[in-house]
């Protein structure tokens, strides 16, 4: 199995679950990483640690960004997509390439805090808005609509009464690389 993976900027799952196919925890190859952000951390983590790595986005493509992107993916041999933090909705002929082979990882426990605009720290402060108790991560399918793919697994943590964004966001991340593991395992392999 090949994975691939589309991030936009630290990609900290995308360096997860690539030490944990180099450390032999997950059976599988590493194909591609594809980033629409030139200058983001994951590019330079990539050439760093000689990862295969490709800078794709309307400046490099502005009229066929979505096909060079499934096109990319398609090179290597990919079989599933991984996204880390990748701040551009899916175009629709790599959503139909890879249809119910592309996973995203949202911080809430879909179907709460999902949809069009709420990413990042805009979840976070909507959950806590919201005085929630408990907060957490989902791995999902990828479909034409934000966040509404079918749910793969969930894990959650607890709000605390002085819970900030920032704390928030660091327990939820904590909890993001694990459950990407458990997904792909889940999902894909044990099928």
């Amino acid at each position: 199995m090949t994975i691939s993976f589309l991030a936009s900027h630290n990609g900290t799952s995308v360096k997860y679950i690539i030490e944990s196919i180099k450390n032999k925890k997950l059976n599988a190859q590493i194909g591609i990483v594809i980033t629409n952000n030139l200058n983001s951390q994951i590019y330079e983590w990539c050439i760093k640690n000689h990862i295969k790595v490709k800078h794709i986005s309307g400046t490099t493509n502005p009229i066929n960004e979505d096909d060079y992107i499934a096109t990319t993916l398609e090179i290597v041999n990919t079989d599933i997509v991984i996204l880390s933090g990748y701040m551009k909705k899916i175009g629709s002929k790599t959503i139909s390439k890879y249809e119910n082979k592309i996973l995203n990882i949202h911080p809430s426990l879909l179907p709460k805090y999902g949809g069009e605009g709420l990413y990042g720290d805009k979840v976070h402060k909507s959950v806590l808005e919201s005085k929630d108790t408990i907060s957490g991560a989902t791995v999902h399918i990828v479909s034409k609509n934000y966040d509404e793919g079918e749910i793969i697994s969930q894990s959650s943590v607890e709000i605390m009464p002085l819970e900030t964004i920032e704390s928030l966001k660091k327990k939820v991340q904590a909890l993001e690389g694990e459950l990407y593991l458990r997904s792909i395992k889940n999902y894909f392999l044990n099928r």
